[in-house]
């Protein structure tokens, strides 16, 4: 019986899969600037938008508040997207809800899995969740890079009916640390 025991208390010791992803997600708090970019089928290039995204750890390590805000052209102006994320280190679940004007509050969840860990400023996330995407379902899978003060999101999408997965990219937002004067946020993103 000792190895049974021994093998409950290691299991016991192990950490849950999730534990180090919390701290890393909340290490992306704070104010950034980019683009939201998007594949141009017909040119194959990528086209983007400016875009800007504070993002605000609270105070229980698991839970963010994220405020993002893209420039849609001159008819549309600003159009800002307010998100609620919840981390479960217990089961390495991202749980999410968003409101956009004008569409239908959004809600879901997502598996986080690491991908390559290197620090707390350097790493990859992989975030896979079904989903309605164009009007159909869809696998979708979003690639988190973090790279010093660049975060990347390349969301990637598929058929759920296909015996092996054909992944195709949707779009992507790559995000620069805002280091410039806290009341210039989010002016700033849109002026370069």
């Amino acid at each position: 019986m000792p190895s049974l025991a021994l093998a409950l208390l290691a299991a016991a010791a192990t950490p849950a899969p999730g534990t180090a992803i919390a701290p890393l997600l909340a290490g992306t708090a704070g104010q950034w600037c980019g683009r939201l970019e998007y594949r141009d089928y017909q040119s194959d290039r990528w086209e983007g938008l400016p875009m800007a995204t504070a993002i605000t750890a609270q105070p229980d390590g698991v839970t963010m508040v994220r405020l993002s805000a893209f420039d849609d052209g001159p008819k549309v102006g600003l159009v800002w997207i307010t998100g609620l994320e919840q981390f479960d280190p217990a089961s390495g679940k991202l749980s999410y809800a968003s409101a956009r004007k004008g569409k239908a509050f959004a809600t879901g969840s997502q598996q986080l899995d690491p991908g390559a860990l290197t620090d707390a400023t350097h790493w990859q996330l992989i975030a896979s969740e079904r989903e309605i995407d164009g009007n159909a379902p869809a696998l979708i899978r979003q690639t988190i890079t973090r790279d010093g003060d660049r975060l990347t999101t390349l969301k990637e999408v598929a058929d759920p009916a296909a015996a092996t997965p054909a992944w195709k990219p949707r779009n992507r937002t790559v995000l620069m640390r805002y280091a410039g004067a806290a009341d210039q946020w989010p002016r700033a993103c849109f002026t370069k």
